[in-house]
């Protein structure tokens, strides 16, 4: 039990490791104000809709688009500490009594105390179950 139980807290540990120092990207696309796609990881592919340059350059009249390409950065934990150089009084203190604890939870668990694990018992003479017994016909 206490090696599943570790293996499974050191696996969401990682977990948070990784996705606490991962930064990512959110690209949406919006048509007007309607959201149409939004893509995570790589550029949003649009709606199709693209305003197209106008052939002449002399025609200065140019149309607004109406879609919108908005980005949105999850910049991640880049500041984490390697070395223990420089722990405390108080974090040593909270180290030490957290191992010991948890080294001393499962400890008493697996252990039962028998009571009666000295005395023998007695000897079966008769089957007294038998002799109780009635029978409704």
């Amino acid at each position: 039990m206490k090696q599943i139980f570790h293996k499974i807290m050191s696996f969401a540990m990682a977990f948070v490791v990784l996705f606490s120092t991962m930064s990512f990207s959110v690209n949406m696309h919006y048509c007007g104000d309607t959201l149409v796609e939004t893509a995570i990881f790589n550029k949003a592919k649009g709606c199709g809709m693209k305003m197209e340059k106008p052939a002449t350059d002399g025609c200065s009249i140019t149309k607004k688009s109406c879609c919108n390409d908005e980005q949105v950065l999850v910049d991640g934990q880049d500041q984490l500490q390697i070395q223990f150089d420089n722990i405390s009084l108080e974090q040593q203190v909270f180290i030490a009594s957290f191992v010991y604890t948890y080294i001393n939870l499962f400890e008493g668990a697996y252990s039962s105390i028998s009571s009666f694990e000295t005395y023998i018992p007695p000897l079966v003479s008769k089957e007294i179950f038998k002799l109780d017994e009635t029978y409704l016909i």
